[in-house]
């Protein structure tokens, strides 16, 4: 029996790694070893950064969602809005509190208006 190479599993997977790397500079798109470590690299960034997103994505609704809210009341602060808000019953997420900040400020007043009775 003869003996069987491997050579197009493994012209396989090294295509695989490459094609990822493309765009990348100097050996690291070129050669499989360099170019698998990029990859593996680069896939930890994105797993981890997914997670990131999310959190950098909070924080800035609740940088828009302050800002809007002394933007009509001086003296009312973002935590005091939350918690108005959960008193006064209205169950709104904090990606739709910030696109009203921004987008209807006439709507998000009406919304700190009530934050604001609810806490008095």
């Amino acid at each position: 029996m003869s003996r069987t190479k491997g050579g197009t599993v493994t012209h396989r997977r090294h295509k695989k790694i490459l094609d990822q790397a493309k765009g990348y500079y100097d050996r690291r798109s070129t050669t499989f070893k360099v170019a698998k470590q990029a990859v593996d690299k680069a896939n930890q960034y994105a797993t981890r950064d997914r997670k990131n997103r999310k959190r950098n994505f909070r924080a800035l609704w609740i940088q828009r969602i302050n800002a809007g809210v002394r933007a009509h009341d001086e003296q009312m602060t973002y935590s005091r809005f939350i918690n108005g808000l959960s008193l006064a019953g209205i169950e709104v997420d904090r990606k739709v509190l910030a696109d009203l900040a921004v987008h209807e400020p006439e709507a998000f007043g009406a919304i700190v208006d009530k934050a604001r009775a609810a806490l008095a």
